[in-house]
């Protein structure tokens, strides 16, 4: 079974990754518009199915192959955006607001260190 699993989680990231790249082609000029378009439709396309796997009309399989797998290698973005709404909807405000506080500023300073490392 768990292999099954991998396996679909692996397909829905291929998939994903590869629709990520075919959008990021499009020259950035001076604003990232692939990365942002990304983000958006990955943030809805995971509310998406999450809502529709909350009403019973996605199955087990089809969350790892969709959520997990797809919008995992479509954006990481899209799981972010989904927990932060989790949290704040069970009314953990000040947890939600660390995370996102923690998740860009930590972000940031690990690319530059990553960055700095590579020097």
């Amino acid at each position: 079974m768990i292999i099954k699993h991998i396996l679909l989680v692996a397909i829905g990231g291929a998939a994903g990754s590869v629709c990520r790249f075919l959008i990021s082609i499009f020259p950035a000029e001076s604003f990232p518009w692939g990365t942002l378009t990304v983000n958006i439709v990955g943030s809805l396309l995971i509310g998406f199915l999450v809502g529709m796997a909350t009403k019973g009309s996605l199955s087990p399989e089809m969350r790892l192959l969709l959520v997990t797998g797809f919008c995992g290698g479509f954006t990481t973005f899209s799981t972010f955006a989904n927990e932060s709404l989790s949290m704040m909807r069970a009314g953990d405000i000040l947890l939600m607001s660390l995370y996102v506080g923690l998740s860009v500023t930590l972000g940031i300073l690990a690319v530059f260190l990553g960055m700095q490392l590579s020097k």
